[in-house]
């Protein structure tokens, strides 16, 4: 595993940051509400009311009770590394537990399917290029012939001055949200450290070459980017 991945799976691990893990996400990503909306009307144009979606980095379970709210009739498979984020994403769902089965491991541990549609948000960043490639063309694998993917995650300019202002825009949204500034900042600098992000340009020729097919960004907010694509 890169180290990148190891770091942020290791903090996944520890209960404190495991309890406040919800209000994280919503600090740091823009419109979080919003990307789950448009990721449920993207996957909706495509899938069978009752459509089996598999979500890819499931944990701490935000996606999946945003979906599992607005289309009752779709099961999920959720699959996440971090045990305790799927432990905590299962108490997340509530009472639509039921509809999900949650798998500890990674994308090769994922049932084949094939699935009616995937998921992949606020994870891909965390794999160096070749894996994401690797791991978006296994997703495809489990796919049915025209599905619709949808990620999003960490992606912008990566030039030598473009780089340090634009983390520095993820902290400033983060701090004006609620942020304590030192967590802030130390979560800025993990990124820095341990996160090999791309441009949005590399993010979609990721897409491409695990195979999908009328690539689209549909998501753009500060340092936060998605596309949807098809198998």
């Amino acid at each position: 595993m890169a180290e990148g991945a190891r770091h942020f799976l290791d903090s996944f691990k520890d209960p404190e940051a495991v309890a406040h893990y919800t209000d994280g996400p919503r600090r740091f990503v823009p419109a979080l509400d919003g990307l789950h909306r448009m990721t449920g009307l993207l996957l909706a144009e495509r899938v069978p009311a009752d459509a089996h979606i598999l979500a890819l980095g499931a944990g701490g379970g935000l996606e999946l009770k945003a979906l599992a709210d607005a289309y009752p009739g779709w099961a999920f498979t959720g699959v996440d590394p971090a045990g305790a984020m799927l432990r905590l994403a299962a108490q997340t769902l509530g009472p639509h537990a039921h509809r999900a089965d949650l798998v500890e491991g990674y994308i090769d541990d994922a049932p084949a399917g094939p699935f009616d549609g995937a998921i992949c948000l606020l994870t891909l960043h965390f794999l160096a290029s070749d894996e994401r490639i690797r791991t978006a063309a296994a997703i495809r694998k489990r796919l049915k012939p025209g599905a619709p993917f949808v990620a999003a995650h960490g992606s912008f300019p990566q030039g030598p001055d473009e780089r340090d202002r634009w983390l520095d825009r993820y902290a400033a949204f983060a701090i004006a949200s609620g942020g304590d500034p030192e967590q802030v900042a130390k979560g800025r600098e993990a990124v820095a450290t341990h996160v090999a992000m791309l441009s949005p340009e590399a993010d979609e020729d990721v897409l491409r070459a695990a195979g999908f097919a009328g690539v689209e960004q549909f998501y753009a907010a500060f340092t936060w980017r998605g596309w949807v694509g098809y198998a």
